[in-house]
């Protein structure tokens, strides 16, 4: 099916576009009333992304609600453990836990490699329905965590500051880490490309623990594995996100992706120079939408100004926050909108 609004897909392979392409990560979630009744009646976040017809359908909210350009599927980066046999719980107000870690050899003897149509065949049911939903109105983003993160919630068992757990493997015992790695990457490349076959029409790789790493220890257990990825990912446009990563802009700005994704902390003009043949997305601090409508226009006004119309997708340097008013949201989306038109 051709899409009617491909904005997104020639923003990232290069292609002139009439206006910047506007998305944001976590745009399916709880700043939206409609989102939280699908959740109330899923009874938990759980339920809700493993029931394919109800993630469909809150994939597709903040398309109609709030004019986004793309739709990304409403998924967990956790459900890549689940996938291997480690599964997870969500804890009101704390996250994600797992009740069991790998943290010895025999521990990551137990795991599988994730079969994507046995063991997470709800989220490409959900991608398939999504799809048929969108009918063509804009493009389905697909993603994964990266490697090195889904590590970091395998060892620790859940969030952490320090992740002082996963670090110590990677000084302590770097042969077992390297194989636990690379386990998660063979499933991470079986699942994404089983969701470009379900329909997905770009896949981003979400590396969020990316800033603990120091830049010698992110070219050794993070870098190898997102470009594995990268390499095997050749069907659609790949987008990187490395939170906190700012120390490796020129190596992700060399691998074998489409876009790369920045956060806040990140110079655009700087950013520019390091990655100049490649789109470039993000990255208002969220907190921005807390302001006022003329402050949220005013700073999407000077974001636009930097990064320039082309070869860029805007979005938040990071999700949106569950405590965002939705007409804030929605600003910032149509002052992208106005401000990049060519």
């Amino acid at each position: 099916m051709e899409l009617k609004n491909d904005l997104l897909l020639r923003a990232a392979r290069g292609e002139k576009v009439e206006r910047t392409p506007v998305w944001m990560m976590r745009q399916a979630g709880r700043i939206l009333a409609e989102y939280r009744a699908v959740r109330e009646k899923a009874g938990s976040f759980i339920q809700l992304a493993t029931t394919p017809e109800l993630a469909a359908e809150v994939t597709i909210q903040p398309v109609d609600l709030l004019g986004v350009d793309a739709a990304i599927i409403f998924s967990d980066i956790l459900v890549v453990p689940e996938g291997m046999g480690l599964p997870y719980e969500m804890a009101e107000q704390k996250g994600p836990v797992f009740p069991a870690t790998v943290n010895t050899i025999a521990d990551l003897d137990k795991l599988r490699v994730a079969d994507p149509e046995n063991d997470l065949g709800y989220v490409l049911e959900a991608i398939r329905l999504t799809k048929s939903g969108l009918a063509g109105r804009v493009p389905l983003i697909g993603f994964a965590g990266a490697p090195f993160t889904i590590f970091c919630y395998m060892t620790e068992g859940k969030g952490s500051k320090t992740f002082s757990v996963a670090k110590k493997h990677l000084y302590a015992d770097p042969e077992f880490s390297h194989l636990l790695l690379q386990k998660i990457t063979d499933s991470t490349i079986a699942y994404l490309k089983a969701q470009v076959v379900a329909g997905a029409d770009l896949v981003q790789i979400f590396d969020s623990w990316a800033g603990i790493l120091s830049p010698e220890q992110y070219k050794i257990f993070s870098l190898p594995y997102i470009k594995q990825i990268c390499d095997a990912i050749t069907e659609v446009p790949v987008t990187v996100f490395a939170k906190g990563a700012f120390f490796a802009r020129e190596e992700i700005g060399k691998l074998n992706c489409a876009v790369v994704g920045l956060d806040w902390n990140m110079d655009i003009t700087e950013s520019r120079k390091l990655i100049p043949d490649k789109t470039l997305q993000g990255n208002l601090d969220p907190c921005v939408l807390y302001s006022s409508f003329d402050q949220i226009r005013a700073e999407v006004k000077k974001m636009v100004n930097q990064f320039g119309t082309q070869r860029y997708i805007a979005n938040l340097g990071h999700g949106v926050y569950p405590d965002m008013q939705p007409d804030k949201v929605k600003c910032f989306i149509e002052a992208v909108k106005e401000y990049s038109a060519l």
